[in-house]
């Protein structure tokens, strides 16, 4: 394998001091997931990474990036000695960047990114050779750790920009340099951290600020702050499209058919006509693929075959994933799906989420009720501000409830909404996810779709993964997606 950085790049790029000549072939920041021939690079965050250095080493690593000689260590092995570690990968990132002609796409975003992302991935990959992060690595040492990952025969990257905080998105879109930047979609996300959804809508168009000449900016439709992200698109951009269901979108949704486990859009877009498969239940997965069609015609990428290949895109565990858990390893009819959304949550996420359930179809007469029943079990949305609790009490009157059979609630914000509902939905509240996972053998029975979201903060991920125990090893491919 071509080394991805030599030690005399690493050098030039870092300003850093190699103690010897060494090649690696990826950069690894964990142990855990470190393959030899990896650069380690020893970032501070809740450990410091100079703490396994040496085992990094032991295990292969081809060198490491530190800011000191590391405990275990001697001059003599592989190390590049930076003045800050964290400066030093941000320089290799810039470096990856300048050293790549890819054509590289921005994907920010309230909800969606990491789906979006995937999604362009998939419809890029047979186009030309495609670098992105595997996992949702968006913040200030995950973008510069995706572009310093970069290969310099890129063909097309795609980047995801996160954040939490005002002021973060900026300098992290300057440092990937778009050409193609693409917001999701803005909700009440954060609002903790921004008082506002014009904050939040601010400090996401500042991805904009990253474009280079002929940039193009991808806002979305529809959404009370879109005048906002127009127009700071307009400051920056040479282009800008948008994409929705408005009747003047550059890519619009035309049509849609919403099935179990597929989303059949008729898509709008300015050369004409294209039809999606997304292979994924919910609207809003349908109106990402819109966005992410529109980033890659933007970046080059030929319409036909990228909407083709979106077919490839499926959503991953956490993240809208639908699954069936089999209760008897004889009768596959004894079964339950579970759509496992638990990575995270706000009104938004939350509201698409629930318009999924309310459109599933349970199966009736093979459980202890006679029904299946649409069962939502729902953790904390985290972040939510001072308005966090009128937030939650709102997600009772959401139109999708009104096909729900069965609201089971964790956490003292949920109880909120837990409270507003009626009786005839209200389920079981729980001060925590571990208490509610408890529980899940006495409320989940076959013939049920059961919807599992919230916040990663909340834990909710512990009542999917008890709803997925349930089921009999061996039976009818236990876990898998149908």
């Amino acid at each position: 394998m071509a080394p991805l950085w030599t030690s005399a790049a690493l050098a030039a790029a870092t300003g850093g001091r190699p103690t010897r000549d060494f090649a690696a072939t990826g950069i690894s920041i964990d142990t855990r997931t470190l393959a030899p021939g990896d650069l380690f690079v020893a970032l501070t965050a809740a450990r410091d990474g100079h703490d396994f250095v040496a085992e990094a080493l032991a295990k292969g690593a081809a060198g490491a990036l530190v800011a000191r000689l590391p405990a275990g260590c001697a001059e003599t092995d592989p190390l590049l000695r930076v003045a800050d570690v964290q400066t030093a990968l941000e320089a290799l990132g810039r470096a990856a960047r300048a050293r790549s002609a890819a054509k590289v796409i921005a994907v920010t975003g309230s909800a969606g990114k990491t789906s979006t992302k995937e999604m362009l991935r998939a419809m890029l990959a047979g186009q030309g050779r495609v670098h992105a992060a595997e996992a949702s690595y968006n913040n200030h040492w995950g973008v510069p750790l995706t572009l310093a990952r970069m290969p310099a025969e890129t063909d097309f990257a795609v980047v995801e920009i996160g954040m939490n905080h005002p002021g973060e998105i900026a300098p992290l879109a300057r440092l990937t340099r778009p050409d193609v930047a693409l917001i999701t979609t803005v909700g009440p996300a954060h609002l903790e951290a921004f008082g506002s959804i014009e904050g939040i809508a601010r400090e996401k168009a500042a991805i904009f600020e990253g474009l280079g000449a002929g940039g193009v900016a991808i806002v979305p439709s529809g959404l009370a702050v879109s005048p906002l992200l127009a127009e700071a698109a307009a400051r920056h951009a040479a282009r800008c499209l948008t994409f929705g269901e408005a009747e003047t979108d550059d890519y619009r949704l035309a049509g849609l058919r919403l099935g179990e486990e597929v989303t059949v859009v008729q898509a709008m877009r300015p050369a004409g006509p294209v039809l999606l498969r997304v292979f994924a239940a919910g609207r809003h997965f349908a109106v990402n693929a819109l966005g992410a069609l529109a980033a890659a015609e933007a970046a080059g990428a030929d319409p036909a075959i990228a909407a083709c290949d979106l077919a490839k895109w499926r959503p991953p565990a956490g993240r809208g994933e639908r699954r069936r858990v089999f209760l008897d390893i004889v009768d596959e009819a004894l079964s339950f799906d579970v759509i496992d959304d638990a990575f995270n949550a706000n009104p938004a996420s939350l509201g698409a989420a629930l318009e999924v359930l309310a459109a599933a179809r349970p199966r009736d007469g093979i459980g202890r009720f006679l029904a299946g029943r649409r069962i939502a079990m729902l953790g904390d949305m985290l972040e939510l501000g001072a308005d966090e609790v009128a937030l939650h009490e709102a997600i009772a009157a959401h139109p999708a409830m009104e096909r729900i059979d069965v609201v089971h609630c964790v956490g003292p914000r949920m109880k909120a909404l837990w409270q507003k509902l009626p009786e005839k939905r209200r389920g079981e509240w729980h001060q925590t996810a571990e208490d509610l996972a408890r529980r899940a053998h006495h409320l989940a029975d076959a013939g049920d779709v059961i919807l599992v979201k919230g916040s990663k903060g909340s834990r909710i991920s512990l009542v999917a993964e008890a709803l997925s125990k349930l089921g009999q090893p061996g039976a009818g491919g236990i876990g898998e997606a149908e």
